[in-house]
């Protein structure tokens, strides 16, 4: 888990220095190109903190990363699309197609390195009993997004985003992987 957080770290750090422009924005300072953002709906709906972090690179596009991680250790009897997902990084590239700074309506290419566990059921026809068993799994997925970002004067952000990836490397039982919610944040 350690190597996660150190990838991130890496990439946050990567992202600020290629990206340090002396662009202009809507409000005509240079210092409002950073976002921190939290994943309300992963963290109500399925217990996962979901932390971003997003550059802007001009008017029109931006550069970010997602980290996911499972809070606690129980499993929930839904039937969520990705409801074994354990972890996940995820780097993204945005382009808004709007007259204001960044913000507005988007689509995002991304790619998700993700690990998890699948669960089977194994079953004895001679002894007649079934036990489950989990194995864990790691997989990259490939994938595109669309949403809104609306941003406050004073830098507040509301964003609603929704997507799709298809697993490349087929680790595990999951093909598609869903990326989407409602987050919070704050420009600064």
């Amino acid at each position: 888990m350690k190597k996660y957080y150190l990838i991130l770290l890496t990439l946050i750090l990567f992202s600020t220095n290629v990206f340090s422009q002396n662009s202009e924005n809507a409000n005509n300072t240079s210092e409002n190109f950073n976002e921190l953002k939290i994943n309300m709906t992963n963290l109500i709906a399925f217990k996962w903190l979901d932390l971003g972090y997003e550059r802007t690179i001009n008017e029109e596009s931006s550069f970010g990363v997602g980290l996911l991680t499972k809070i606690g250790s129980d499993r929930d009897d839904g039937d969520g699309l990705d409801e074994y997902r354990t972890f996940s990084i995820t780097p993204y590239y945005r382009h808004f197609f709007s007259k204001k700074y960044a913000q507005g309506f988007f689509i995002e290419g991304f790619a998700m390195l993700h690990s998890g566990e699948d669960e089977y059921y194994e079953y004895d026809e001679v002894d007649l009993t079934g036990r489950y068993r989990n194995e864990k799994y790691t997989d990259l997925a490939i994938g595109i997004s669309t949403g809104a970002k609306f941003i406050t004067k004073r830098g507040f952000i509301a964003e609603i985003y929704l997507g799709l990836g298809r697993d490349m490397l087929d680790q595990s039982d999951i093909e598609v992987v869903g990326r989407g919610g409602i987050a919070l944040g704050y420009r600064f």
